[in-house]
């Protein structure tokens, strides 16, 4: 989507000052490989709930730029970035499984087959602008034995994942081929992110 004017309250003189509008840890660890420390995590209380027949592009950039407009309202004046993503498989969306019966049915789903993991980015500049942009990357999982599915799921680190794993842990192992941003699969592209905080005029550090 192209840029927009983010209406709220008066814009306050510009700064360099980041907040980012996600509780994952995840995240927050990626964008500290790239040396940029947010000054404040901000998560955004929103309905992420998919409207009928919303596809997994709309859905992401739908609700990542919703979260950055709802932590914004409060911070006018800095850079907010927020991102979402799901799994997707065909037209169904795989969010965060609510429990390990959810993460089982996830898991026997992706196994032996291509599915694509969808991440929307949102960046509102100081000024109110907001843009945002959606990555796509491809993964493939091995067909998984029964037991692999269940000790994944009996170690806890479906939780809090988009599809029911986490590629940067164990589940890396299930994934023979992957093509497209790997830390999109971990939470946030960062070549993406990059490219946005950059063209908006961020400076880290500064």
């Amino acid at each position: 989507m192209a840029g927009e004017l983010h209406s709220g309250p008066p814009v306050l003189q510009s700064s360099s000052s980041l907040i980012l509008a996600s509780a994952s840890p995840r995240r927050k660890d990626l964008l500290a490989q790239m040396g940029i420390v947010p000054d404040k995590i901000v998560p955004a209380a929103i309905d992420e709930t998919p409207k009928k027949d919303e596809l997994p592009r709309r859905l992401v950039e739908r609700l990542a730029r919703e979260k950055a407009r709802a932590v914004a309202r409060d911070h006018a004046g800095a850079f907010v970035l927020a991102a979402d993503t799901v799994v997707a498989v065909g037209r169904r969306i795989l969010g965060k499984p609510e429990d390990a019966a959810e993460a089982e049915r996830c898991l026997a789903l992706l196994s032996g087959r291509r599915h694509k993991v969808v991440g929307g980015i949102a960046l509102i500049r100081p000024d109110g602008t907001l843009a945002s942009r959606v990555v796509e990357t491809v993964v493939r999982f091995k067909r998984l034995a029964p037991w692999e599915i269940n000790r994944y799921v009996a170690s806890g680190a479906w939780k809090d994942k988009a599809g029911g794993y986490g590629i940067q842990e164990s589940a890396e192992s299930f994934v023979p081929f992957l093509s497209g941003s790997y830390s999109n699969v971990v939470g946030l592209s960062l070549y993406d992110t990059m490219q946005m905080l950059d063209g908006a005029g961020f400076k880290k550090g500064t």
